[in-house]
């Protein structure tokens, strides 16, 4: 894989301050008897094969362990954000959320905010306060709020993301595609839009949007910076019925989201898993 910009600052700074995870990581690989890995073959199985020659051990898959989506039936969202998203067409919310290790610079932050006015699409954008504000709500740019209330929402506290995302309403998710984001995204129905900020993140983010063709990624100059535009743009891409790259990721998505969401696929992961842990523990106990 190569890497260029931003995304070789961000993976060179991890490996350089962090030099001694991944020779543990490495020396682990090395003397352990088996390797587990948190995925699918559906999803990387050529990965894992290249892991299994390399390493020359066997590969157990623990499958996504997502929490079954059947059980947001009957739960419900607050008052405050249901009755908000529910004055939206179906699919035409965008919802942005970074997780909570991510810290913009207001300026960044400020740039986000215009980027989601400008793609004229109702909006939720969920992220802590940048630095130097204790709230969100300070650091926004001048007169954003009035031009946005009637559609556009900045929220700088937690928010039930899973509920957010099952709501009709939301047609794009922009996110940080943290590992479990993205299963998170990759089964429910909204297009997906990427800003990574961690060295994991862009690799993740290259595998969803030019492995897989399931998302895009907003594009960033070498410094890491972000505009309003291409975060329009990123946004616009995948929302625009007539964008041929929306069509392509869509159509991508949607076939796998269908293969993971497949009857047993899901918990007949987690069940071999166990059982390949069991058998695991009884031959060492016969040893």
């Amino acid at each position: 894989m190569v890497l260029r910009g931003y995304d070789a600052t961000l993976c060179s700074r991890f490996a350089s301050s962090c030099s001694r995870i991944l020779r543990g990581i490495a020396n682990s690989l090395k003397k352990c008897d088996v390797i587990a890995i948190r995925t699918c073959a559906e999803l990387e199985g050529e990965y894992i094969g290249f892991i299994e020659r390399e390493c020359q051990k066997k590969v157990h898959l623990s499958g996504p362990l997502l929490p079954d989506l059947e059980e947001n039936i009957g739960k419900t969202l607050e008052d405050r954000w249901s009755h908000w998203l529910d004055k939206f067409k179906p699919g035409s919310v965008v919802f942005c959320a970074f997780g909570s290790q991510v810290f913009m610079e207001k300026k960044q932050f400020q740039e986000l905010c215009l980027g989601m006015e400008l793609t004229g699409l109702p909006f939720l954008v969920a992220v802590k306060p940048p630095r130097g504000s204790s709230t969100t709500q300070e650091a926004l740019p001048e007169g954003f709020e009035e031009r946005v209330k009637e559609r556009g929402i900045i929220w700088g506290e937690w928010l039930d993301q899973p509920l957010i995302l099952s709501h009709r309403s939301v047609g794009c998710f922009v996110n940080h595609c943290g590992f479990g984001t993205m299963w998170e995204s990759l089964v429910r129905d909204s297009q997906i839009v990427h800003i990574p900020n961690l060295a994991d993140q862009v690799l993740t983010t290259r595998f969803c949007a030019e492995e897989l063709e399931v998302s895009v990624k907003v594009e960033r100059e070498d410094s890491g910076w972000f505009s309003k535009e291409s975060v329009r743009d990123a946004v616009k891409s995948v929302m625009d019925k007539d964008s041929e790259i929306g069509n392509l990721v869509r159509r991508n998505h949607k076939k796998l989201r269908e293969t993971l969401l497949s009857p047993g696929l899901l918990s007949g992961y987690a069940d071999k898993f166990v059982e390949t842990l069991e058998n695991e523990v009884n031959k060492t106990k016969l040893s």
